[in-house]
């Protein structure tokens, strides 16, 4: 079984026991989440596609960690200007294992 979710303006396709990175989630780990913006929900018997929501699905995460992706180095640099600039950023994630898809 698994299911296409929604969150952070991304969509994952999950399955049960899958360990996934997301967009950072206000929530502390070991906390359990619920997805109710279930896109598709797929079985032996066949996918059922939401529209634009299947109703009634859900899928529960526990939340495992809040962490950060390595870093992405941003260099500008003006020729002949002796002008340079260097940055980093390092986007925050949540780390989350599905738990269970609930296909109603």
């Amino acid at each position: 079984m698994f299911a296409v979710i929604r969150t952070g303006g991304k969509q994952y396709r999950v399955m049960p026991d899958a360990v996934l990175k997301v967009e950072k989630l206000e929530a502390e780990a070991g906390s359990t989440i619920t997805f109710t913006d279930i896109l598709a929900v797929g079985s032996d018997a066949g996918v059922t596609l939401g529209k634009p929501n299947v109703d009634g699905a859900t899928v529960t995460a526990t939340v495992i960690a809040q962490d950060r992706l390595d870093t992405v180095i941003i260099f500008k640099k003006r020729r002949r200007q002796n002008s340079r600039r260097k940055n980093g950023h390092r986007q925050p994630i949540t780390v989350l294992r599905v738990s269970g898809i609930n296909a109603a």
